[in-house]
């Protein structure tokens, strides 16, 4: 089989189709991204997924390509994981590089093929691209091409287990003629025979899976975040009331975090996406909710920056904030459309001095704002630092023991200058907790105001 794209979802999914035992070829267009995935190396951060790689490399059952020609010959079982990034100047999402592999794949096949998509695509787009295929091989007369669709539902950091035990498998498949289903449950042998839920449906209803389960990911987050609005000007406490009421069976405690709300590649541009698809299928009143979603979720960025101008007396010229966290989430090293760099941006134009650390993003963050100041580890990030603001919530930002993070913040070199300059050195610290991750009574005992997103 091939695998089209070699980014976060293709080439995940590439290395646990060849772990399941297929022979897996991976195809993209990029050649540098081609080379370091043929020496073994994984151009982001994913756990679990470099040892896959290699393993997989070594043992010959997965390569790399930039040849089309190569892969239309390789199998006959070609998924599809490119990118589809939002539109410029639209919400919409675009497809043109869905499109791009189908018009660039299909002339080249001979004989049966199956192209399953696991790109998420605007509901339509795979009864769209089987027209497309359709075409074109009544033209060449050399191939029979059936496009079904196999979204994928992997989490930034799990993905390795999400593909190789997932929570279910989805397979959307067309109306008549159909080879679909009997060719999807061989490569998924190994998950099915271990329980994995295999649901088939129609080509609509497969793609609006995927975006209807963000929406509805996004939706929850969402309103907690709106509801820790009203605690703030309460003093009601948001962690309290999210463990009370996600003790209801009907709700559940995931995904009722309040604090700095969601980023990253899928959710904020796949709610933009669905609501631009219902609007230009007539549907656009259904989802307008989703507009106060997104809205809500930016504002959450904004109220952070708010509160650390007024924890640090109103104006952020010249102080020195130390942000802990880059990646849009832990354990990943993704930083598109972080809330944390997105806050560490937004300090440093309104004047203040951003230092930024993250365990795995630093490069990537480095090329998004160049301007902020990256610290080589997470103690000269703290040094000096009047503000501190947890804003991703990496493991050892949580188990920072608040004493030891206080004399890092009072005897750092910056401290000293601000010293020398007729700053108070016992002036206390602040943190603002952007992940309610922390304990509030630990970090004041230790001497430390603290503050955090609807929590009074």
């Amino acid at each position: 089989m091939t695998v089209f794209g070699t980014g976060y979802l293709g080439a995940t999914h590439a290395a646990c189709m060849a772990e399941l035992g297929h022979e897996v070829l991976g195809v993209d267009i990029d050649e540098a991204k081609i080379t370091a995935l043929s020496e073994g190396r994984v151009p982001f951060f994913e756990p679990g997924l470099p040892e896959l790689l290699k393993k997989n490399i070594d043992n010959g059952r997965l390569s790399f390509t930039t040849d089309y020609s190569e892969a239309a010959g390789f199998g006959n079982v070609h998924f599809i994981g490119v990118g589809t990034p939002q539109r410029k100047g639209s919400y919409a999402a675009d497809t043109r590089y869905v499109e791009a592999v189908v018009n660039d794949l299909v002339p080249l096949l001979n004989g049966e093929h199956l192209i399953l998509g696991k790109s998420t695509v605007p509901v339509g787009t795979a009864v769209r691209m089987q027209k497309y295929a359709d075409r074109i091989t009544s033209i060449r007369g050399e191939a029979q091409v059936e496009i079904a669709w196999n979204p994928e539902f992997l989490r930034e950091g799990h993905a390795v287990k999400d593909t190789l035990s997932p929570d279910r498998i989805v397979l959307g498949v067309r109306a008549e003629d159909s080879r679909a289903e009997s060719i999807v449950r061989e490569v998924y042998e190994k998950p099915l025979s271990e329980g994995a839920p295999f649901l088939v449906m129609d080509l609509p209803t497969s793609e609006l899976v995927k975006v209807s389960a963000n929406a509805f990911l996004a939706t929850k987050i969402s309103f907690i975040n709106a509801v820790s609005e009203v605690c703030e000007a309460t003093g009601a406490d948001v962690t309290a009331l999210a463990d009370a009421i996600g003790m209801d069976d009907r709700i559940g405690r995931k995904f009722l975090g309040a604090g700095l709300g969601f980023g990253g590649g899928c959710l904020p541009k796949d709610i933009r996406a669905f609501m631009a698809r219902a609007g230009e299928l007539g549907a656009d009143q259904a989802l307008t909710f989703l507009r106060e979603v997104d809205a809500i979720n930016m504002r959450r960025r904004e109220k952070t920056v708010e509160m650390a101008r007024q924890s640090l007396g109103g104006s952020l010229i010249g102080r020195n904030v130390t942000v802990l966290g880059a990646a849009f989430k832990p354990n990943s090293d993704d930083v598109r459309d972080s809330p944390a760099l997105s806050v560490a941006g937004a300090l440093n134009l309104a004047g203040a001095a951003v230092t930024v650390y993250d365990p795995e993003a630093m490069e990537n963050a480095a090329r998004v704002f160049p301007t902020l100041s990256y610290a080589a580890n997470l103690e000269q990030a703290l040094a000096g630092a009047e503000l501190v603001i947890l804003a991703t919530e990496w493991k050892q930002f949580q188990d920072l023991d608040p004493e030891a993070t206080k004399q890092l913040v009072t005897v750092g070199s910056v401290g000293r200058e601000q010293t020398m300059l007729g700053m108070n050195k016992d002036v206390q610290p602040v943190i603002i907790d952007g992940r309610n991750c922390l304990s509030r009574s630990a970090w004041e005992n230790a001497g430390w105001r603290f503050l955090a997103l609807g929590r009074g």
